[in-house]
């Protein structure tokens, strides 16, 4: 429970700075750290009521409830239904001490709330992804990842060319037109009312993405953001009409392009560590990538051996490819620290490894960030997150460590592929996480750490995900 806690008592603390209002708000840190979310709601209603506090406290304290309300909608099953899924899915029915087990192993994430267990929305599959003795008792093949379509890697990987950088090779290039359509159901707000959107669009500041174009938009009137924040976007409003559901779309294309490095060919230079580049890239930058006890010591073990940026990054990349297998994921705005999430819990989506290895390489001087989007690939377009890596006189390296997870690939990097390299199935939105948008946004947002889906705000409050939905429709060339 402890990472869902630190987030709430995060957020309470810099809004209730009084002595007055410490009390209140530590007593609502003590009921969510008991479950008793109905109680904590509650309690943060009263406090409102009174109209005693200022407009910043008075967001934190939503925020705290809403986040209650995320929390509440991850955790929706119950043991009944984890029991359910098994026996249809799985074929066998599990014994009380074979749930037990798992849940004590955090194999079967759950939560007490309000008094009841409820278990993660995807628990029942994510146990047959993360633990081998439940996969053990059943002939099934685990559940879906999120590994891609290798065929087209083999295809591309053999038809690399060249470039003007040493152990840089391109891959072919790849034409993508898509139609992205964010729907807010009906009635989410009064009649009348104005939605904001904020809808994702390809980045133009990107070498491996070019020739952006936008080609039509549901509404005349928009602001694109233009990269001028690590998230890019475009904005647009519409009015609600009661009984409708409101709908906004644009359409786009652009080409996407792989590329590979072969690290063998990569001579090590001395980083300049007087440099802006180097170090932002080295620092913390918090909640999630901070340089803990745990993190230090688990990075110190597994880079033991270590020597350049480049064996470095070799260590930590197989490493966490072997060790955190991949998994249905949490919302991130209900994590308090991603990267100790996926160590405590031993396994994370794309987005959380890819935390992980970045703060593992910053602690050990390897400059790395994040970049975000889609992949985009023939039947699996979905949204996908990864990093890259910089080498002084070599440049940022795309590092995919999510697709390094998986069965071999008969190309001669094989799945290692993706510790220096990038398929051209790809859409590129963001160059860090929990930046500000363009226009800003007035509201705490649905996703606080990734952009891909879009976010949604009336005058009054941000529309969280449960009040809408999106579709991405792609096709390459």
């Amino acid at each position: 429970m402890r990472t869902i806690l630190g987030l709430f008592i995060l957020l309470f603390l810099p809004g209730c700075s009084s002595p007055k209002q410490q009390s209140p708000a530590g007593e609502i840190n003590k009921e969510i750290a008991s479950g008793n979310y109905t109680r904590a709601t509650a309690l943060i209603d009263s406090i409102i009521s009174k109209g005693e506090i200022g407009e910043l406290q008075k967001r934190t304290f939503l925020f705290t409830q809403d986040s209650l309300h995320r929390v509440k909608l991850d955790f929706n099953r119950t043991r009944d239904d984890i029991i359910l899924w098994i026996k249809k899915n799985r074929l066998f029915t599990p014994s009380d001490s074979m749930l037990n087990s798992w849940e004590q192993s955090k194999a079967l994430e759950f939560r007490i709330i309000d008094g009841e267990k409820r278990y993660f929305r995807n628990a029942a599959p994510n146990l047959f992804r993360v633990d081998e003795s439940a996969r053990g008792l059943t002939a099934g093949s685990p559940p879906g990842t999120d590994v891609p379509l290798d065929t087209l890697l083999i295809d591309a990987f053999n038809n690399k060319t060249g470039s003007d950088i040493k152990g840089k090779y391109l891959l072919p290039e790849k034409r993508m037109k898509a139609r992205y359509t964010l729907t807010v159901n009906a009635d989410a707000v009064p009649e009348g009312e104005i939605l904001k959107v904020w809808l994702p669009f390809p980045r133009k500041d990107i070498d491996r993405q070019t020739n952006v174009e936008l080609l039509a938009t549901s509404q005349s009137d928009y602001i694109l953001s233009d990269d001028k924040t690590v998230h890019t976007s475009l904005y647009m409003e519409q009015k609600t009409v009661a009984g409708e559901p409101t709908v906004f779309w644009i359409d786009f294309q652009f080409n996407s392009r792989g590329e590979w490095f072969d690290l063998s060919e990569i001579e090590a230079v001395p980083y300049d560590k007087s440099s802006s580049l180097f170090q932002r890239y080295t620092a913390e930058q918090r909640p999630h990538i901070g340089f803990s006890q745990n993190i230090r010591q688990l990075t110190d073990s597994v880079t033991r051996d270590a020597q350049t940026p480049v064996e470095i990054l070799q260590a930590v990349y197989r490493y966490i490819a072997a060790n955190y297998p991949w998994a249905s994921a949490l919302e991130y705005s209900t994590i308090a620290n991603i990267p100790e999430y996926v160590i405590e819990n031993r396994k994370g989506d794309c987005g959380q490894v890819a935390l992980l290895l970045i703060t593992m390489l910053r602690y050990k001087g390897v400059p790395a960030r994040w970049q975000s989007g889609w992949m985009t690939h023939p039947g699996e377009v979905n949204l996908h997150d990864w990093a890259e890596v910089y080498f002084e006189g070599t440049g940022w390296v795309p590092v995919d460590i999510s697709f390094g997870r998986g069965g071999p690939i008969p190309i001669p990097p094989g799945r290692e592929f993706f510790m220096s390299g990038i398929d051209s199935y790809r859409l590129y939105l963001n160059t860090d996480f929990s930046g500000d948008f363009y226009p800003p946004k007035r509201y705490p947002r649905s996703e606080t750490v990734d952009f891909q889906r879009g976010e949604v705000e009336s005058g009054q409050w941000n529309l969280y995900f449960d009040q809408w939905r999106y579709r991405m429709n792609l096709s390459s060339q």
